[in-house]
């Protein structure tokens, strides 16, 4: 496979991965992060590294608004529930691992 094409495909892979989480607003950030790893705050920031890696300027907030596909905190009012005390827990365990020092909020 040539590389264009495979550029392709993987942008097209990540384009159906944001509108099957676009559909899926019941699955909590908390929830994605405790079982995966990720999150779409990862995906987020992963967004804006690529782009900046590339002299793109990008901000968090226009990065998270390119996979929430609205403003965050419209998202978060709309969307996110409040974590219990055992999701808090996994959290901290699982962001520990896989994100560390790259906390956002």
């Amino acid at each position: 496979m040539d590389p264009q094409t495979r550029t392709e495909l993987e942008a097209a892979a990540f384009r159906t991965l944001l509108a099957h989480l676009d559909k899926r607003h019941d699955v909590q950030n908390i929830d994605m992060m405790n079982l995966t790893g990720f999150c779409r705050n990862c995906l987020s920031r992963w967004y804006q590294e690529a782009a900046e890696a590339r002299g793109i300027a990008m901000d968090k907030e226009t990065a998270r608004e390119a996979v929430y596909g609205m403003p965050y905190a419209e998202w978060k009012a709309k969307y996110q529930t409040e974590a219990s005390a055992e999701q808090q827990a996994a959290f901290e365990t699982a962001f520990a691992e896989n994100v560390g020092g790259k906390r956002q909020t």
